[in-house]
Formats: C-alpha cells, sequence, structure tokens
C-alpha cells in the first residue's frame, strides 16, 4: 500500500507543476514579445505577469502540499 501512496505523491507534484509551468513560458513569452511591442507599457506589463506568475506558482505550491499529505500516510 505504500508503494501505491508514493506513486500517487509523485503523480501529484508531476501533474500540479507541468500545468503552471507551460502556462508560465506561455505567460512570460507574451509578456516579452508585448514589452517589444510597446516599451513604453513595461512597468505594467512587468507587474501584471508577475502578479500572474505567482499565482501559478501557488497551484504547484498545492500540488506539493497534498503530495506532503499523502506520504504522510505511509
Amino acid at each position: 500500500m505504500s508503494g501505491i501512496i508514493a506513486i500517487a505523491a509523485a503523480l501529484a507534484v508531476a501533474i500540479a507543476s507541468i500545468g503552471p509551468g507551460i502556462g508560465q513560458g506561455l505567460a512570460a513569452g507574451k509578456a516579452m514579445e508585448s514589452i517589444a511591442r510597446q516599451p513604453e507599457a513595461a512597468g505594467e506589463i512587468r507587474t501584471a505577469l508577475i502578479l500572474s506568475l505567482a499565482f501559478m506558482e501557488a497551484l504547484t505550491i498545492y500540488g506539493l502540499l497534498i503530495a506532503f499529505l499523502l506520504y504522510g500516510k505511509i
């Protein structure tokens, strides 16, 4: 049973980090593209980017929390 819980914990971290990882890459790329097109709006774009990256990172941390909870049941 402990092996199944370990696999579930690994899957929780993997699945929880794949989506935000892709999203962060796309968001950063689009932000750089936007700054290149409108350099005068760089401050506002950067602020929105940092805020959205923080929210995406929170999703990954939730997956890590679930993994720790599952690991505690072993």
